[in-house]
């Protein structure tokens, strides 16, 4: 049963779907998605030790601005002696610019260090949450087969860590802003009063042009770039996953035209992007760079009369810088806050398919589950009553209104021509493909082992490989190495130097060994019911009937896909699926591949 890959971009034609989305940054919305990401961490488990260190980030922000303020007012001290000639002024403020520095370096190191290992603590927190949804029943498959989100496994690997670490910047720097506006405002207001209004018409000027002007293209953009160049590695990682079927077909040229295309729209994007952030720059360095005229032209007229020492004003030029930086915090990081409200926006949408009992995912759960779905129920043996199967999100009739039950040692073979439903009817029986009507009755899922045609190869030990998806088991290495021979694979382990040796599993071992190894893991599990899809095809004659009959005479329940008359003798019924829904249920003894035998659809495998 081949597996679904990673869905890559959406149709073009989506491209430009958020155009028509008018949001600004710093949104009523953009904040309620922020606010629904970041809650969990902050009320859960871990919310005493991250306050605690939130606490002392704090602490530490607050002695760090109360340095400032002194070395601002030392630097003021050293020029006004320097202006006034006054050596032991001079050398007195020196000392204490070094005595303050002594302690403030160290501090600010040691911020630094704090606030990374608070991001890094929260990200570890949340990537574990969305992994264990992720992981949990099987949302990830759900995922990569719909096309609600693109690049799930970006969003989780980069667009967390890019969220916790920009969230506590930010956050940070908007504490430090309103301390530092505390602290500096007393010293400009007690210098200049008509610089602290100057001042603060022009933050405000300079924040609405920034949100009015540079808000919503720079989120979309951003948004955008972050998909595109998720698509783009996308390409590439099918490109390193596929090589050798690639190199076979000599398709080097088919794919670089399809990394190209990606690629182009990438450089595109940015290319609008890099136009836009231009304007942005040009704004904001004016923005700063008359900040370092305006004070002082303010203040010119006293200093020039003797009214006001030439010291007092580089302390007030100062305290302007920094309470302008504090007020005009949207403008200096636009760029950044764009970036980070995209991120948002791609963690949130994740947050509502992944996270279903998450307040996040509330307004998307609405829209779930409106096809009709197939019922499950617990059972000691496998059944299906009337089932009507279709493909997820699709009217297109698979199977229609199927009946069989399986008692335990019966062999379903099923065969068909190609796209008739076969491996779909399989994902059924797994709980993959719910959409359709009817029920299945099976025992515990655990009961169940699938064999696919092309075997799944974890990175790790021939120890493990054989045991997977157990992470431990209760065989000894005598038993592996039976198992092992078992399936005609004797000399493996001494070949690759042990059952713990970890090789390229993919890449050492052909596709028929694979297959046989995976058959040893039946062997390991001893399920009750194994399902082959394919599981034998590339296995020759006396392999494969080896196999089969190691599973018969286990008394294990089949059910297999397979095109081969061989495989026929190994199994009690057949059924064949002759498309359009439509199908037949026959006697082992009975069918013959090569000529279609007239049955009549029945309601029990009898």
């Amino acid at each position: 049963m081949p597996t679904t890959a990673s869905t890559s971009a959406a149709p073009d034609q989506n491209a430009a779907a958020p155009k028509n989305r008018r949001r600004a940054p710093l949104s009523l919305a953009a904040w309620k998605q922020f606010v629904a990401v970041a809650r969990p961490y902050w009320l859960g488990d871990e919310k005493k030790k991250a306050w605690s260190l939130l606490a002392l980030l704090i602490v530490l922000m607050l002695v760090e601005t109360k340095f400032a303020v002194m070395l601002n007012n030392e630097a003021g001290e050293m020029t006004s002696a320097l202006a006034g000639k006054d050596g032991g002024r001079f050398w007195a403020s020196v000392r204490a610019c070094l005595f303050i520095l002594a302690f403030a370096i160290p501090i600010y190191a040691f911020y630094y260090y704090m606030r990374d290992k608070l991001g890094n603590q929260w990200r570890r927190w949340l990537t574990s949450r969305f992994l264990d949804s992720y992981l949990a029943g099987r949302t990830y498959y759900a995922l990569g087969a719909s096309s609600e989100i693109d690049n799930p496994d970006q969003r989780i690997s980069e667009d967390i860590n890019s969220f916790t670490g920009r969230s506590i910047h930010f956050l940070l720097i908007f504490l430090g802003s309103i301390m530092q506006l505390v602290a500096f405002s007393a010293v400009l207001w007690s210098i200049s009063h008509l610089l602290v209004a100057v001042l603060a018409l022009y933050a405000l000027l300079g924040t609405v042009v920034a949100l009015w002007v540079f808000g919503n293209p720079l989120i979309r953009m951003n948004f955008w770039q972050l998909r595109l160049e998720a698509d783009f590695r996308f390409s590439l990682m099918r490109l390193r996953e596929n090589a050798e079927s690639i190199a076979f077909y000599r398709g080097e040229a088919q794919e670089r035209a399809h990394i190209d295309g990606k690629f182009d729209k990438v450089i595109g994007n940015f290319a609008q992007l890099i136009k836009k952030q231009r304007s942005l720059n040009l704004f904001q360095r004016t923005f700063s760079q008359l900040t370092l005229v305006l004070p002082f032209m303010i203040l010119a007229q006293g200093v020039l009369s003797g009214e006001l020492e030439v010291g007092r004003a580089i302390q007030a030029a100062g305290a302007f810088g920094a309470v302008l930086s504090a007020v005009g915090l949207i403008v200096d990081n636009f760029e950044s806050l764009s970036r980070f409200v995209a991120g948002i926006d791609r963690l949130h949408g994740l947050t509502r398919l992944v996270l279903p009992d998450d307040p996040a995912a509330t307004a998307g759960s609405a829209a779930k589950d409106q096809h009709p779905r197939i019922g499950r129920r617990p059972a000691a043996h496998l059944a299906l009553a009337a089932l009507t199967l279709h493909p997820p999100q699709s009217a297109r009739v698979l199977i229609k209104e199927l009946s069989l039950n399986l008692k335990p040692g019966d062999a379903l073979l099923i065969t068909g021509d190609s796209g008739c439903g076969k491996s779909s009817l399989l994902r059924a029986i797994a709980g993959l493909w719910h959409t359709g009507s009817g029920e299945i009755h099976h025992p515990p899922l655990e009961e169940l082992f699938f064999l696919p045609q092309q075997p799944y190869l974890q990175h790790g030990s021939l120890r493990s490989q054989l045991i997977y998806p157990s992470a431990q088991s209760n065989l000894g290495d005598a038993e592996l190495l039976d198992i092992l021979d078992q399936v005609h694979l004797p000399h493996l382990a001494a070949q690759v130097g042990g059952l713990d040796a970890e090789q390229d599993w993919e890449k050492l071992m052909s596709v028929g060994e694979q297959q046989r190894l995976a058959f040893g893991r039946v062997l390991v599990h001893q399920p009750g019911i194994v399902i082959l899809d394919e599981a034998t095809s590339a296995l020759d004659s006396a392999n494969e009937a080896s196999l089969y009959a190691r599973l018969r005479e286990s008394g294990t329940t089949v059910i297999s896909i397979a095109h081969r008359a061989a495989v026929l003798r190994h199994h009690t019924h057949v059924l064949q699926l002759q498309g359009e829904g439509a199908w037949e249920l026959h006697d082992a003894g009975s069918f013959q591949f090569d000529r279609p035998v007239a049955g009549v659809q029945v309601a029990a495998a009898a």
